[in-house]
């Protein structure tokens, strides 16, 4: 979807190991291309606040809702998610809202 809208996006099924690429292994590849993480893992969150990679990270907070639904929400926030990673290195979509985070501590 995100391609769709001219945006340069992979997902982690096309990296070499697919869905079992390590964590640390996405965010150097995503810092190296200077491209945002997209996650729902708390595991991107920690590495972020400790280590500062990945250095763009969009944090989805929706808890269990389909995959249609996500896409429709990101559809109807795509240009508001832009903007704000293109402010700060940190951005949390909930349902019902965005929120950015320009500093290390949400």
């Amino acid at each position: 979807m995100l391609d769709e809208h001219g945006h340069d996006a992979t997902h982690t099924s096309e990296l070499p190991n697919a869905n079992r690429t390590p964590d640390d292994e996405i965010a150097a590849t995503a810092d190296a291309a200077d491209r945002v993480v997209i996650s729902k893992d708390r595991d991107f969150r920690y590495s972020h606040f400790l280590e500062g990679t990945p250095r763009k990270l969009l944090v989805v907070r929706t808890g269990n809702i389909s995959n249609d639904e996500l896409l429709a929400l990101f559809e109807a926030n795509l240009e508001q998610i832009t903007e704000a990673l293109d402010e700060a290195p940190l951005a949390i979509l909930g349902l019902k809202s965005l929120s950015v985070h320009p500093s290390k501590s949400p």
